[in-house]
């Protein structure tokens, strides 16, 4: 009598027995990332929920006369702490709050977007026509080009004698390659539909018309900023052939120069000048939400990175 065989060779079945097991994990691994992502989507969820109900930088507010403060810290520009979107909602609650005897602005800054200045310039203008209140600008480290745009709204400037103040210019910068281009024999390709689309792209030979036109455009902005600092100063400001060249000074300067009005610090306003030495700070802080909300972004960003590194192909 024949015996039956074993239809499988043994080298095919341990083949087959690794395939098998090899998907096996896979599913595993891919029932572990659906897991993760719906845990991970849940605690962002509740993350943002707690974001949005908890009250983002908002003070508590005593009910008593106090120095009302806002920061203007590093750089000004569209999505950092120094922005419009953060500074108008402080300035606004700053104003409408009854017991704030006054408002301070309290600059760390080099400057920035001369937009972003000049909207907050335009903003503490309209404040102060609605409300019978007094702004101070102190100036601690620095206080230039774009924070000192910021800053000629308020009635009065404080300084410190080493502070930096000024730089009341603009500038555009940039960098220009075509001489190393040329020495590596790399040529440029650019194609656009429109004579200046390429406007100072730094990988084409200058342009005279278009760096005219810049700096032309550069002047515009320039004459905006020094008509908000004589709006400003007034007839405080002992103006020479170097008050808009962009210079800087320190805060004793700038105090005989009319760019500031006196010496001392937030402590100094608040107890001497306003008289309510209870500073209340108005600035919008990150809650605990929100910081929380960006690190898990970054770690869903890491895990999701590590998770698909694990789905490996079967070899």
């Amino acid at each position: 009598m024949n015996s039956i065989e074993d239809p499988v060779a043994p080298g095919q079945a341990g083949a087959l027995e690794r395939v098998a097991h090899e998907m096996l994990r896979q599913q595993r691994n891919e029932r572990r990332w659906r897991v993760f992502i719906r845990l991970g989507w849940l605690a962002l969820a509740v993350a943002v929920a707690w974001g949005l109900l908890a009250h983002r930088g908002m003070p508590s507010v005593p009910s008593t006369p106090h120095t009302a403060l806002i920061d203007v810290r590093g750089e000004i520009s569209a999505d950092g702490e120094a922005s419009a979107d953060n500074l108008l909602p402080a300035l606004k609650n700053a104003f409408e709050d009854s017991n704030a005897q006054a408002v301070v602005l309290r600059f760390n800054s080099p400057g920035g977007s001369p937009v972003q200045a000049g909207i907050v310039n335009d903003e503490i203008r309209r404040l102060k026509a609605l409300h019978p209140k007094k702004v101070y600008a102190v100036c601690e480290e620095i206080c230039a080009s774009g924070a000192y745009y910021m800053a000629v709204a308020a009635d009065e400037i404080y300084v410190d004698k080493a502070s930096v103040v000024g730089s009341i210019g603009v500038l555009m910068d940039g960098f220009g390659f075509t001489g190393l281009m040329d020495k590596l024999g790399i040529e440029r390709r650019l194609l656009t539909a429109g004579d200046n689309k390429g406007m100072l792209d730094p990988y084409s030979p200058d342009n005279e018309r278009q760096t005219a036109y810049a700096r032309a455009m550069l002047e515009q902005i320039h004459q905006q900023f020094i008509a908000a600092v004589r709006k400003g100063r007034g007839t405080r400001l002992k103006e020479n052939d170097e008050t808009y060249s962009g210079l800087f000074w320190n805060g004793e300067e700038a105090v005989k120069l009319g760019l500031a009005d006196h010496l001392g610090n937030l402590e100094y306003v608040a107890r001497e000048v306003v008289k309510a030495e209870d500073v209340v700070d108005y600035t919008p802080r990150e809650n605990v939400a929100e910081r929380l909300a960006k690190r898990f972004g970054a770690a869903m960003g890491a895990g999701a990175m590590s998770a698909l590194r694990s789905l490996s192909p079967i070899r």
